[in-house]
């Protein structure tokens, strides 16, 4: 009923039908996302190149009709649309299309028509013409509300190449749905299969942006037209929508209108509409900020209000275990949220399975998220003594609270030991936590010279640090005196690292030797391999302060 006859009917669908079969395998081991779309940022870029003064009637063309498909009006209509009328050529094709095109996106801009104007329009349309000139003249007589022979067009367009085939799809979507348009149709899939798979992301013409994004407003213009699902595949459209918003500036007026064009195509048609998922800020969330927040836009950044968004699970990273599935987002100004502290969550990195449903169209609608659940570590039971070697004489423990100093040194020799033990715990639920980072450092207040040590929990996750000054006295060039001990912590999952002074210790060397050039150095308890973990220790001091 719309020249598809039904055996291209069948032909075009068994084609796209093995494409979806390719596809399908293709997804399960990968799914692509779109890597570029559109920021509020972008848009307002967009907009300002398309908003320049009109020079003559083709940068008029580009810039109204441009700022249409953003959906934004020009400042003054009746100024443009006399900037249209005074510049208007009614013996020139291409000066018609600008005219009638523009003023088809003004409000109440009407371009008065002669006989001379509308026979001039139709005899352009043959053979004999170029595709633009046919594209330009079937244009103009659509704008200008004019009666056209929708076959004789078919007709006209034959022995097509490249990029004439682009303009042939932009015409066949202002003809008559009674026309045959079959062949022109099959033509969307003949340009896909010429298109540059770039890395797998991308999807272009080697003519460059401007051709890549004509293509995909025009496929889209006359499928939406005759109402068949274009044969492109869901990764296609995504490299697709990548290449053409890749680009954050543009060359030209042309090229600025080609995107603009895109995106409203990627935007409102009747088959795929790309989906853009993105953590509203950073994907990160705490006890002091429980929810996290996705915005689900299309490619030009507008919100998709009819979605509705799903955690299909939830799992760390590490092991893999979920602790939430199927649970859905809650809208809100513009913003869908979850509470996942909900689900008492430890910190550390979790990997989220989102779907979002709401429209048939929507592609690109299955994507994984890292999200990172921060807290705030509390350090528990800080105990300092010193330990008597013979055991002859029982320890002496002194707690300590966080972040204050201990107000007594304590001393450490041939004969007793320093000894520290201490919890860290969530400060919200006061869990047991062991940070990736945490040192026990001692600084020598008189040369500077420090040494750092790995602590580490035992089984119970309770952190000991014992020193002996007869085994460790290698590691401190048998220096004695006041060393300043600081406990550092660091973790990228903590909100508050920790870089605290927690006493003085006086070392006593039995065979103190010259004092010599110091590196400091991190030494495992348990008899482990000595490690230099040096780097890990200047990367906490510079994030602490």
């Amino acid at each position: 009923q719309n020249g598809f006859t039904d055996k291209m009917r069948v032909k075009y669908r068994m084609r796209f039908i093995v494409h979806l079969l390719v596809l399908s395998m293709v997804l399960e081991t990968q799914a692509l996302t779109p890597t570029h779309h559109l920021t509020t940022t972008d848009v307002a870029r967009l907009q300002a190149v398309l908003s320049q003064p009109f020079t003559d009637l083709k940068s008029a063309y580009y810039s109204v009709v441009g700022l249409s498909k953003l959906g934004i009006l020009v400042a003054d209509a009746d100024e443009t649309c006399q900037f249209i009328k005074s510049n208007l050529d009614p013996s020139s094709v291409e000066s018609l299309f600008y005219a009638a095109e523009a003023s088809q996106a003004l409000s109440g801009c009407e371009i008065p028509v002669s006989n001379d104007t509308r026979d001039l329009l139709l005899a352009t349309v043959s053979e004999d013409s170029t595709a633009s000139q046919i594209h330009q003249s079937v244009s103009a007589l659509s704008s200008l509300g004019l009666p056209l022979a929708s076959q004789e067009v078919v007709s006209a367009l034959k022995a097509l190449h490249f990029l004439t085939i682009i303009l042939a799809l932009q015409t066949a979507s202002r003809l008559s749905q009674q026309a045959e348009l079959g062949d022109i149709l099959e033509e969307i899939e003949d340009l896909a299969a010429r298109l540059d798979d770039l890395s797998g992301v991308y999807l272009q013409f080697e003519e460059g942006l401007e051709a890549t994004a004509l293509f995909v407003s025009a496929a889209y213009a006359l499928s939406d037209h005759v109402d068949m699902e274009p044969p492109l595949k869901e990764d296609q459209v995504i490299q697709l929508v990548n290449s053409i918003f890749s680009k954050k500036s543009w060359d030209s007026l042309s090229e600025a209108f080609s995107v603009a064009s895109a995106a409203e195509s990627l935007s409102n048609n009747r088959f795929h509409v790309p989906v853009i998922v993105s953590a509203q800020g950073p994907a990160a969330i705490s006890h002091s900020q429980p929810f996290l927040r996705l915005q689900v836009t299309d490619v030009l950044c507008q919100p998709l209000s009819s979605a509705s968004v799903l955690v299909e699970s939830a799992s760390t990273s590490s092991s893999k275990s979920a602790i939430l599935s199927q649970a859905p987002f809650t809208l809100r100004d513009e913003v869908f949220e979850l509470n996942f502290m909900a689900s008492q969550p430890a910190s550390g990195y979790y990997q989220f399975s989102v779907a979002i449903a709401g429209d048939s169209r929507f592609v690109a609608n299955h994507v994984e998220l890292k999200v990172k659940v921060s807290t705030r570590v509390a350090i528990n039971n800080m105990d300092l003594s010193v330990v008597d070697k013979d055991q002859s004489i029982g320890p002496k423990t002194t707690r300590v609270e966080y972040p204050t100093k201990a107000k007594a040194s304590f001393m450490a020799d041939s004969h007793q030991n320093f000894a520290m033990t201490f919890q860290l715990v969530d400060e919200t639920t006061g869990v047991e936590l062991t940070p990736h980072q945490t040192f026990v450092r001692l600084h020598n207040q008189k040369t500077g010279q420090e040494v750092v040590f790995v602590a580490e929990p035992d089984s119970k996750n309770l952190y000991k640090f014992e020193l002996d000054t007869t085994e460790r006295k290698t590691e401190f060039d048998s220096i004695s005196g006041t060393y300043a001990l600081y406990l550092m912590m660091g973790d990228a999952t903590l909100e508050n690292p920790i870089l605290w002074n927690v006493a003085d210790v006086v070392l006593k060397f039995l065979d103190e030797e010259a004092p010599s050039t110091i590196q400091a150095k991190t030494f495992g308890t348990q008899g482990q391999q000595d490690i230099i973990y040096i780097y890990i220790y200047i990367y906490i001091y510079i994030y602490v302060y």
